[in-house]
């Protein structure tokens, strides 16, 4: 017996809504131009200090704002937090070493698989087998050439930054509903400096506190993490939570178009249609956990 349901009707875009739009693009030109900026601070200070400074200068940043509660916290909600942090500082390293040796849009097309597995699995439907089979369609073309073109390491750096970003979206979720406001988000920044810069501090030593060197490192900090996390509160305010993960699976076109305009990193035509598989599998994902 089948049933017949009544097509939704369109909802017209409204001026808040248009204006959530640009804040999200804006916001992921910011993250994408930030990480292409942040690979020219590798040859000064790697990419273990580059990262330690962005994350450093990010978790103070958002401390001074924040200004967050520490009483009244159960062991769990602490350990929740800890476990927010420690992905995190993870995802931001391993990501980091993974620009250091392939293509930066390469790099976010394959961190974006783990949040895209996260949704496909989240949303038990059959349409996700048709958008986990593009996306593997991207990774396969993605590496036609070979993955050892790519870096073998830099491959298995952007797929454990994936990883850890799927950890981070879970335990994301969890961490801000036992913290007010952008407490966990403070708080959980402030761990992951403890995991990055004593790593920055024994690969780039003395050379992370040259005047030069630090400035680059705040504006990488406030293009990757400070102007990001702002407009996506203002854009969260007005546009649906599916809509803002659909625009931000245009993640990886975005890094690509970064990777070329700054570090001059061509792509094959092979490669950009695999980039386009991705954002295709990404945004048909998110679509399809909207309507389950």
């Amino acid at each position: 017996m089948t049933t017949t349901t009544a097509p939704t009707p369109r909802v017209p875009a409204t001026p808040a809504s248009l204006t959530g739009v640009g804040l999200v693009l804006a916001g992921t030109l910011s993250v994408q131009f930030g990480s292409a900026f942040a690979a020219l601070l590798f040859p000064r200070a790697g990419a273990l200090g580059t990262v330690a400074l962005r994350v450093t200068f990010a978790a103070v940043l958002l401390l001074v704002v924040t200004r967050p509660r520490l009483r009244g916290y159960a062991r769990r909600d602490w350990a929740v937090v800890g476990g927010y942090g420690l992905a995190l500082g993870s995802m931001n390293v391993l990501f980091y070493q993974a620009i250091d040796r392939i293509p930066l849009g390469a790099a976010v097309t394959l961190e974006v698989l783990g949040p895209l597995v996260l949704s496909v699995v989240a949303s038990r439907r059959a349409a996700s087998l048709l958008w986990a089979g593009l996306a593997l369609a991207g990774v396969y073309l993605l590496g036609h050439d070979g993955f050892g073109r790519l870096n073998a390491g830099g491959v298995a750096f952007a797929l454990g930054a994936g990883a850890m970003w799927a950890a981070y979206i879970l335990l994301s979720a969890r961490a801000g509903a036992r913290f007010p406001r952008l407490d966990a988000l403070a708080i959980a920044m402030a761990v992951a400096t403890l995991v990055s810069l004593p790593l920055g501090i024994g690969s780039a030593g003395g050379t992370l506190i040259e005047p030069g060197v630090l400035v680059l490192g705040l504006l990488i900090a406030v293009m990757s993490s400070g102007v990001p996390y702002a407009l996506e509160l203002l854009a969260l305010r007005r546009l649906p939570a599916a809509t803002f993960a659909v625009l931000t699976s245009l993640a990886p076109a975005v890094a690509a178009t970064a990777g070329y305009l700054v570090l001059g990193q061509d792509l094959t035509l092979t490669q950009c249609a695999a980039i386009a598989l991705v954002v295709l599998a990404s945004s048909g994902a998110v679509r399809s956990g909207r309507r389950r």
